[in-house]
Formats: C-alpha cells, sequence, structure tokens
C-alpha cells in the first residue's frame, strides 16, 4: 500500500514528518559537520518560518504526542488522559489566612 501526502510519496518515517512539518528536519535538527555560516543561515530561515506560523510549534507538538499515545504508549509509559475532564479546584495553591 502506498501512502500519499498533497501528491507527494511517503516511503519513510522522515518523508512523513516532513511532508506534515511542510520543512526537513535538517533545518531543525541541523547537519553533522555544519559550518557556523551554514548554522545562522539555519537558524533565520527556522525564526522566519516560525515568525510566519506562529502556531506551529504547538501544532508539532500536538501531533507528537498523539502519535506517542497512539502508536507507542508503551515506550513512554503514556497513560492517556480524558480530555472532557477539567481539573477541579485550584491545584498547587494554598489558601493564604
Amino acid at each position: 500500500m502506498r501512502m500519499y501526502i498533497g501528491g507527494h510519496q511517503v516511503v519513510s518515517d522522515t518523508d512523513f514528518v516532513e511532508l506534515a512539518l511542510g520543512t526537513p528536519l535538517d533545518l531543525w535538527l541541523g547537519v553533522e559537520g555544519e559550518s557556523e555560516m551554514e548554522r545562522a543561515a539555519r537558524l533565520d530561515a527556522a525564526r522566519g518560518i516560525l515568525a510566519d506560523n506562529p502556531d506551529l510549534p504547538d501544532r508539532v507538538s500536538q501531533a507528537a504526542a498523539e502519535a506517542i499515545e497512539q502508536f507507542a504508549p508503551e515506550l513512554f509509559n503514556v497513560i492517556p488522559l480524558s480530555r472532557a475532564a477539567a481539573p477541579k479546584g485550584r491545584a498547587g495553591r494554598k489558601a493564604v489566612a
């Protein structure tokens, strides 16, 4: 079975992540042996992408959490929380007398 995202065939986990993010992983993680000039250019491009897409870190974090919860909970000892249940009271705060 073949999987496509936006007309692009996904052939590896890295392809899936890069197509989901819309950017190559190397942009965020860097590459071994990059020069200071290459690193500065990469970080500048990353800052520009984040400035244009301020909700990108939240979307990436949510996608990663959902993937862990669905596909690998035993690797991270994850206990899924009910999204409908709201915490009661003000946890962590003590009443001041």
